[in-house]
């Protein structure tokens, strides 16, 4: 059964809770793209070279994958609830933090800490809308999805305007939003009716052991720094202003969203998986290529970006699916493991491609983005045999939807 086959009609006619939870989502998923617009502002106001103002991403990336690791132990001692509710808690404190900072070095370690808050939340998230969710599990993803877009899209263009008032204003904007979230979750959400299972420490550790598992984990790897090179550095040469680039980032996330939720899985009733990606990872690197070479333009910059949305869209949703199938692991565990793995490409991408323009000019990192998506693209030809599995087995929709906790989330 598909992820998104057996969806009704009573998608959108969920209980309160469900509802509360997808807003949080939304929110907590905004935060990916929220600082985009200001990035030039901050490097600005606050003094920051290029690559320090690119360690907002780092530190936040690589806080939010290395926390995946132990997140799955937490939330099945403590129950979802409790682990929803210190995630937001921890975005409001952080992202208060951040907007009274007054230096690039403090909203650095801030956003690490905003980055433990997130990992406790979207590794939980979806665990808590299947299990609320009325129209079966397909409902629920088809939630997370649209949550995950919105949220992606909604980010950058909420950005941009509370950025034109102050690069401080999107920081404030999340702690309101969350803040709001935070008492929809404790309000609404009730405690589950079933003890948590406790899952060991070590399990996300001993799954990467997997061939298959490890082959997706290196691919993401690499694909993820050709995503975060087009997400992170591209507002400084594009040259606009916070609108201009909210507005450029709030197409490429509803691009990203249309794909990820419509045309993956049209693809996917046609190819295979290790196909699609076959297909798909070429496509993204010649896209990066252009985005170098036309650089200079924004028009064509722009039109890249946008590009580029669409393919990671696809690529988004046909990676998780086939962490889902990779091992006959808790799907759960299997897709922590492989975020964290995904997250470091993330965390490394913004300040390299930073530091590459300084040493010499704005086509390399976008070259070096597409080198990336290349050797991603060869670690899946190469690990065919060992994900021809992913290929064979059909998801069961309730499994997949344990499974896009944090896999879908990046």
């Amino acid at each position: 059964m598909s992820a998104h086959a057996g969806t009704t009609g009573s998608v959108w006619r969920q209980p309160a809770q469900v509802w509360a939870v997808a807003f949080a989502c939304v929110v907590a998923f905004m935060g990916i793209g929220l600082v985009d617009p200001i990035l030039p502002a901050i490097a600005e106001s606050l003094q920051a070279s290029p690559v320090q103002t690119e360690l907002l991403f780092t530190s936040y990336l690589l806080v939010t994958g290395l926390a995946m690791l132990i997140t799955s132990w937490i939330s099945s001692r403590i129950g979802a609830k409790a682990t929803l509710l210190i995630g937001l808690a921890l975005i409001v404190v952080f992202a208060l933090l951040c907007s009274l900072s007054g230096s690039v070095d403090a909203i650095i370690g801030f956003r690490a800490g905003w980055g433990l808050g997130n990992a406790l939340f979207i590794s939980t998230a979806l665990a808590t809308i299947v299990g609320a969710a009325s129209g079966g599990s397909g409902a629920a993803i088809v939630l997370y999805e649209a949550a995950l877009g919105l949220g992606i899209a909604v980010g950058p263009l909420l950005g941009g305007v509370l950025g034109e008032i102050s690069w401080r204003g999107p920081f404030l904007g999340v702690v309101v939003l969350m803040a709001i979230a935070f008492v929809a979750v404790l309000v609404l959400l009730r405690g589950p009716s079933e003890k948590p299972v406790p899952v060991r420490l070590s399990a996300p550790f001993t799954a990467l052991r997997i061939p298959s598992l490890a082959v997706l984990a290196v691919a993401a790897l690499f694909y993820n720094i050709g995503f975060f090179v087009l997400l992170a550095f591209s507002p400084f040469p594009l040259g606009f202003g916070a609108m201009g680039i909210g507005f450029t980032f709030f197409g490429w996330g509803v691009a990203l969203a249309i794909t990820s939720v419509w045309v993956a899985p049209l693809l996917l009733r046609f190819m295979a998986r290790t196909t699609v990606m076959l297909l798909t990872l070429p496509l993204l690197a010649i896209d990066l290529i252009a985005g170098g070479i036309f650089v200079e333009n924004a028009a064509a910059l722009v039109a890249s970006i946008i590009v580029g949305g669409l393919l990671l869209g696809v690529m988004n949703t046909v990676l998780t699916e086939s962490v889902m199938e990779a091992t006959d692991l808790p799907r759960s565990v299997a897709s922590s493991s492989y975020s964290a793995v995904r997250f470091l490409g993330g965390a490394a991408a913004p300040p390299l491609a930073a530091l590459l323009w300084h040493l010499y000019g704005p086509t390399v990192p976008y070259l070096f983005a597409a080198a990336s998506v290349v050797v991603a693209a060869g670690t899946i030809l190469f690990g065919r045999r060992a994900l021809a599995g992913i290929d064979e087995r059909e998801a069961d929709a309730a499994e997949e939807a344990a499974a896009m906790l944090v896999g879908d989330a990046a």
